[in-house]
């Protein structure tokens, strides 16, 4: 069995935990490992390394190679897929099929979300082996039995009998309660985003239910090309609800796609007064005085008296207070303030990168301090600001900086200036981690004020 991870979603519902750069697969939300990280390791169930195939976004690409190197695993350069620009799932389905045909011949794959809490027990490895043997004949969806009426998931009403599992007689869309309170009483199931395809059955049904897709792929000689010319479309409006040929498979195990805060409480321990509490950082702390039901997710001393059933999400440079219930609302609030332009739409105050990350200490309206980390051996690009003059300051470690012609090294303590116009760069030839204290001065601070000549990551 092939494996396709999709791992191209930007997480709106969980602003502001959750930025474009570092959407949630990628957060450390639950313990130490990443949603994405544990989505490998349920792959490595039935696929090898080389047989796992991830699509993800050219923004991300870093973030997913560091995950496999904290795993200690390297995939072939082909295995990973860079979406030019996200075209919802069914392009990006279609685009790694293609490749695990391509490269396997007629293969049976596995399609896995990167941002789902499972549980793997017998049932899971069990309803996997049915799937696969399903496959041959169906496009296979997994179905998890509702635990209660929930108006955030689609459902899936169960047809003829099948040897592991049912045909799919209907999809149905995210429902109201009442409408969801009768679909878990007449057995439907929920629809968990899961999937098991034959290459070439799949290729088949979306050159008959989706040509528009199939056409953008065969007709373009470019990746860029096709995703120029395809829809945004989703695997269940563009294929799954249209073919005559789905089955569900159901699986028996807790399952949590974490698509919102309300999700998140669900699956949190609570305290004593169900206050579902997670710190993050060394200085979060929560004192709670007649507060009950609450999410509360937090960097800081946070106390909350007299409330009930709120979600309070505190990062360094944004909070969220909202109702509980109300979390799918969240993507506005995201919505709007991508509409203002606003950075922390994109990034936290600390923005990692394949170097090593930087984290905003302060900012005014013509200044930025940063504290920049770079790994052993690892350097920035060769780049120029036009906008902007940069003043660095090492606290820890050696480090090697190329301002115009000259090349310089720089202890703790030790500092240099980089004029607007000058090339420059900055390198940790050591064997410990280099922090540099950077202050920015200049009329434009933005992120796109870099010029580039030459990166070791492939960076434009």
């Amino acid at each position: 069995m092939k494996t396709l991870i999709l791992a191209g979603g930007k997480g709106t519902r969980l602003w502001p935990l959750s930025r474009e750069l570092m959407p949630k697969q990628f957060i450390r939300i639950l313990d130490n490992y990443s949603l994405f990280q544990k989505t490998v390791q349920r792959a490595l169930l039935f696929s090898r390394p080389e047989e796992i195939f991830i699509v993800t976004n050219n923004k991300y690409k870093f973030r997913v190679l560091d995950d496999l190197r904290e795993l200690g695993l390297e995939l072939p350069e082909r295995n990973i897929l860079l979406e030019p620009v996200g075209k919802n799932t069914l392009p990006a389905i279609f685009w790694g099929i293609m490749k695990i045909e391509e490269a396997f011949g007629d293969s049976v794959v596995a399609v896995l979300p990167s941002d789902h809490m499972i549980e793997t027990n017998e049932n899971y490895l069990k309803a996997f082996q049915s799937a696969e043997r399903l496959a041959r004949d169906y496009l296979v969806t997994f179905g998890i039995k509702p635990t209660r009426p929930h108006t955030g998931y689609g459902y899936i009403k169960p047809g003829e009998r099948l040897e592991g599992g049912y045909k799919v007689e209907e999809f149905k869309e995210k429902p109201d309660f009442e409408t969801a309170k009768r679909y878990v009483e007449e057995g439907y199931y929920w629809n968990s985003g899961m999937f098991m395809f034959d290459t070439e059955l799949f290729i088949e049904e979306v050159k008959r239910l989706a040509p528009e897709v199939y056409d953008a792929f065969e007709s373009t000689n470019s990746v860029e090309d096709a995703y120029g010319l395809v829809p945004d479309l989703s695997i269940d409006y563009g294929i799954m609800e249209k073919t005559d040929k789905a089955a569900v498979v159901p699986l028996n195990v807790y399952w949590n796609d974490l698509g919102s805060f309300d999700a998140l409480y669900e699956v949190l321990d609570k305290d004593e007064n169900n206050n579902a509490v997670k710190i993050r950082g060394a200085k979060g702390y929560h004192v709670g005085v007649n507060s009950k039901n609450n999410l509360i997710l937090t960097e800081r001393l946070t106390a909350t008296v007299g409330v009930e059933d709120l979600i309070i999400i505190d990062t360094d440079d944004a909070l969220l207070v909202a109702h509980r219930g109300d979390s799918q609302k969240v993507k506005e609030v995201y919505r709007r303030l991508k509409e203002k332009g606003d950075e922390r739409v994109f990034v936290h105050r600390t923005a990692y990168r394949p170097w090593g990350s930087y984290t905003v200490l302060e900012e005014g309206e013509r200044y930025k301090i940063k504290r920049l980390t770079v790994l052993p051996g690892k350097k920035l690009s060769l780049q120029m600001h036009y906008h902007r003059s940069e003043h660095w300051v090492v606290v820890r470690g050696t480090a090697k900086v190329l301002v115009g012609d000259e090349e310089i090294l720089l202890r703790p303590g030790e500092s240099t200036f980089i004029p607007a116009g000058v090339k420059h760069r900055l390198e940790n030839p050591g064997k410990v981690v280099l922090e540099v204290i950077e202050t920015q001065i200049g009329e434009y601070l933005g992120e796109d004020d870099i010029v580039r000549f030459d990166d070791d990551f492939g960076r434009e």
